[in-house]
């Protein structure tokens, strides 16, 4: 893995660990926040709803422009911008109390990964070349690592003060801002002067969105984003169900992302490599959904199972099932990711990529949306109506009729991109 890091670009490498650092800041801070605000601001639970709520929605709908600006104005600016925007919104979040403050502070969070996100990876594709599945393989275990490392940072800086955590969190991405600002080469799109980034926004969202291939696909992999979200909201739920509300409950649950994270660091390049000797990038797509919508079999098997009363029978009902369902899923993201991220590429015909990538964000951000409050009303009737199998068979039945459509796609030619170039 540390020789396919330094055969990349430089700008690809620090691509790369400036990911890393973007998670690190972000998981420093965000999985501490509602506490910080239900109990030393003392909010309101809907207050502290609306606060959290304000960061998804500013970063899902402006994803799209975010992708837009990068395509018209640069990569490196809008980068720079959302690091920038971060750092001002998160030492924002560690001084403010007024409940207007704290929503400002949020907005400003979530724009700023819609400025960022689309173009680091429009600029990974740009300089990864033909090696980008490869390259999104390896930029997907930075992007884990962070994850995996940033909460446990944030826990001991939260210890002392969630202020503490708020100011190292923007001192993360102000040092961040510095690095790219002096380091990070300019670059834009492959596109022509004269060719379709000088038309205005509109003639260009159009366009994109007359692209019915990638219309077609984004909808198909908006299954995968659902399903793999699971591992913070179905799966967690169902640890606390069995397991309690207490350490070894908490315990379980952090075991989920343990599982998650590192299986993907350690893994995901060797199983990017299998795949790309084996296995067609459109067919890839759908194996990776087969194995996502298999991770629920467990819990489905489990459901039916006598729950013990307690003792180790009832922990090891409450951590095993879960636990390997947060594995199969990192396995199907690991297989699918890094060619869903080169596929999006293609389809774009390599026009307008960040836009591209942004209006995908967008799509698939509403699929997560409208997929939990689904898979939330499913575990309620379950828990009221005594179905405890109906959710997990839900998601197992998402993820193979997510995984039947991309087949489809694949086999009609749809994912290789050449009617786009053509046109």
């Amino acid at each position: 893995m540390l020789a396919q890091f330094r055969g990349y670009e430089r700008s690809v490498r620090l691509l790369m660990v400036n990911q890393f650092t973007i998670n690190l800041g972000f998981y420093m801070l965000m999985p501490y926040l509602a506490a910080h605000l239900s109990g030393t601001l003392g909010l309101a639970g809907w207050t502290v709803g609306l606060v959290l709520g304000i960061r998804n929605f500013t970063q899902q709908g402006m994803f799209l422009v975010g992708g837009t600006l990068a395509d018209r104005l640069g990569y490196k600016p809008l980068i720079v911008a959302g690091c920038l925007l971060r750092t001002v919104g998160f030492a924002a979040l560690g001084v403010s109390a007024s409940l207007p403050a704290l929503i400002a502070a949020s907005a400003a969070t979530g724009l700023a990964g819609a400025l960022f996100n689309p173009a680091v990876r429009a600029y990974l594709a740009r300089d990864a070349g033909e090696q980008r599945v490869a390259a999104f393989a390896l930029f997907n275990v930075f992007y884990q690592a962070g994850i995996l490392l940033g909460p446990l940072v944030g826990m001991a800086l939260t210890a002392v003060d969630f202020r503490t955590t708020c100011l190292a969190a923007a001192g993360v991405f102000a040092v961040l801002s510095v690095v790219q600002i002096r380091a990070l080469p300019a670059r834009r799109g492959a596109e022509p002067a004269g060719g379709p980034e000088r038309a205005g926004v509109l003639a260009q969202w159009r366009g994109v969105l007359a692209n019915r291939p990638f219309l077609l696909f984004a909808g198909a992999m908006t299954g995968a984003y659902v399903l793999s979200f699971q591992v913070y909201l179905a799966l967690p739920l169902e640890v606390r169900r069995l397991g309690g509300d207490g350490g070894g409950g908490t315990a379980a649950t952090a075991l989920l992302f343990v599982v998650s994270g590192l299986g993907t660091v350690l893994l995901q390049t060797r199983v990017t490599r299998w795949c790309r000797a084996r296995i067609a990038p459109g067919a890839a797509l759908g194996v990776g959904l087969v194995l996502m919508g298999a991770a629920f079999v467990p819990l489905l098997v489990s459901s039916g199972l006598p729950v013990p009363g307690s003792g180790t029978g009832r922990w090891a009902l409450a951590v095993g099932p879960p636990a390997l369902a947060a594995l199969l899923l990192a396995l199907g993201t690991m297989v699918a990711y890094p060619f869903e991220m080169d596929t999006v590429v293609r389809l774009s015909g390599d026009r307008l990529v960040a836009t591209h990538y942004g209006l995908y964000n967008t799509v698939c951000g509403i699929g997560i949306t409208l997929g939990n409050l689904l898979t939330g009303a499913a575990l309620d009737t379950a828990r009221s109506a005594g179905l405890s199998a109906l959710p997990w068979l839900g998601l197992t039945v998402l993820g193979l009729l997510c995984a039947a459509a991309l087949h489809a796609l694949h086999r009609s030619g749809r994912l290789d991109g050449s009617a786009v170039v053509a046109g």
